[in-house]
């Protein structure tokens, strides 16, 4: 079995192919290119970098960079300011949650649904090894 030549893939990427678009209806020759695979893939690599960078240009250059996540955008006044609204809300639903939980207290003992604790002295035996 013979070896095949050294450079065989490079070979391949350098050949050159026609690539020709034609009307069907009347066969003629609409468009023709010379092409090699290196082109092709030059060219979709080069697309693809321009999509990525312009992509990138959209969200760096644009609103919208808030709506990304953890981003962290903004000058440092609008995250400290979004700190304090955050602690500010959490205490809030805290009292408000404390507030609800009185309210339900306060109509059950209204209502006489509520237990009354346990309040009656345990008598506990005296030890008489203990002086107290």
């Amino acid at each position: 079995m013979a070896k095949p030549a050294p450079n065989t893939g490079l070979k391949r990427l350098r050949n050159r192919y026609r690539m020709v678009v034609m009307n069907e209806d009347t066969y003629e020759e609409v468009v023709k290119f010379k092409l090699s695979r290196w082109s092709v893939y030059a060219l979709l690599s080069a697309v693809f970098l321009i999509m990525v960078g312009i992509t990138a240009a959209l969200i760096t250059f644009s609103p919208l960079k808030y709506y990304l996540p953890g981003a962290g955008y903004g000058d440092a006044k609008q995250v400290n300011e979004l700190k304090q609204l955050k602690i500010r809300a959490d205490s809030i639903e805290k009292a408000l949650h404390q507030n609800q939980q009185y309210m339900n207290n306060i109509q059950q003992i209204l209502q006489g649904k509520m237990v009354p604790k346990d309040t009656t002295v345990l008598k506990v035996k005296k030890n008489k090894k203990n002086k107290f």
